[in-house]
C-alpha cells in the first residue's frame, strides 16, 4: 500500500476522532467565540507556534546526521535493556487475546496522532492560550530531549531482539512499517516518545478537567491504549515506556516554568467564588 494512502487513512481517523470529541467537549459558543477573537489569539501563540515549527524543520533537516552519530558513536544499550527487563514483553504478548491485536494496532496508528492534534485545538478553544503554549513547549521538549537520547543510545525494540516476540502490528498490517520507517529509525527506541507525548496529553487533560470535564475521562482511556499497545505490539520495552513516562511528566513541569518566565505570570489557578458580605463587600474565595 502506498505511503500517500497510508496517511490518507491517518489524516481521516483523526479528522473523525477531533470532530467527535469536540461535539462532546465544547459547548455552542466556543468556536463562536474563537472567531470572533481568531487573529488576537493567533498573535499570543505565534512564538511558541514558531519556536515548535523551526525545531521540527532544523530536526527534519538534521535526521541523516543525528543517525550516522549514533551510529558513529556505537552506544548500543539493547543487551543492558534485556538484562534488566527479560522476557516481559513476550509474557505480555502471551497473556493477551490475539482477538485484540486490531483494536491495539488502531490505536497506535491513529490513537496517537489524534492526542497529540486534539489537544491543542481544544486548548487553543480556551479563551486562555496559557494551557496551549505549556503543551506545545512540553511537545518541544519531548521532541528535543528524545532526539538527544536517540542520537546518543542505539536500542532495538523487543521484536528486533527477541525470536520470542512478534512485531503483530507489522505482521497484520505491514503497510504501518511504511509510515513508521519514514518518520523513525528502528533504533528509536529509548525513551518511548508514544508514551511520553500521550502522558504529556495526559497530564494537561488532568489539568484543564475543570474546563473539560469530558475530555480527562476520554483522553485517559486513548493514552492507556496507547501506551499499552506500544509494549504489546513488540516496539517498545518496558523500561522505554516507563522512562517515556519520566520525559513526559518532566517536560510539563519544565514548560510550565518556561511559560511562566517568559511570561510573567503564574499558570491558571482555581476559579475564584464571588460572596458579596452583609456590609456589601465582594469578596473572592478560591476553593
Amino acid at each position: 500500500m502506498p505511503l500517500g494512502f497510508v496517511v490518507l487513512l491517518t489524516v481521516l481517523a483523526v479528522c473523525i476522532g477531533l470532530l467527535g470529541t469536540c461535539a462532546v467537549c465544547l459547548d455552542r459558543t466556543a468556536i463562536s467565540r474563537t472567531a470572533a477573537e481568531l487573529d488576537h489569539r493567533l498573535l499570543e501563540v505565534a512564538p511558541y507556534l514558531g519556536a515548535a515549527a523551526l525545531f521540527f524543520l532544523a530536526k527534519r533537516a538534521t535526521t541523516g546526521h543525528s543517525e550516522r552519530i549514533s551510529h558513529a558513536l556505537d552506544w548500543d544499550i539493547t543487551a543492558e535493556i534485556y538484562a534488566i527487563e527479560g522476557e516481559f514483553v513476550a509474557v505480555l504478548q502471551n497473556l493477551v487475546p490475539q482477538a485484540t491485536l486490531e483494536f491495539f494496532s488502531a490505536m497506535y496508528m491513529f490513537g496517537f496522532p489524534y492526542l497529540l492534534v486534539t489537544a491543542p485545538i481544544l486548548y487553543f478553544l480556551l479563551p486562555s492560550q496559557r494551557h496551549l503554549k505549556e503543551l506545545l513547549i512540553a511537545y518541544l521538549l519531548n521532541y528535543l530531549i528524545g532526539t538527544l537520547l536517540y542520537t546518543l543510545f542505539i536500542a532495538y525494540g523487543p521484536r528486533n531482539h527477541l525470536s520470542s516476540v512478534s512485531g503483530l502490528m507489522y505482521d497484520f498490517y505491514p503497510e504501518a512499517q511504511t509510515m513508521t520507517a519514514a518518520v523513525s529509525s528502528n533504533t528509536n527506541v529509548f525513551p518511548s516518545l508514544h508514551t511520553s507525548l500521550a502522558v504529556v496529553v495526559l497530564v494537561f487533560a488532568w489539568r484543564s478537567r475543570r474546563e473539560y470535564p469530558r475530555w480527562f475521562p476520554l483522553a485517559s482511556f486513548v493514552v492507556s491504549c496507547v501506551v499499552f499497545s506500544t509494549m504489546y505490539l513488540g516496539i517498545h520495552w518496558l523500561i522505554d515506556v516507563i522512562a517515556g513516562i519520566i520525559l513526559g511528566v518532566g517536560a510539563v513541569w519544565l514548560a510550565e516554568r518556561i511559560v511562566t518566565r517568559a511570561e510573567g505570570s503564574p499558570g491558571p489557578g482555581p476559579v475564584p467564588i464571588t460572596d458579596e458580605s452583609e456590609d456589601g463587600i465582594t469578596s473572592e474565595v478560591s476553593d
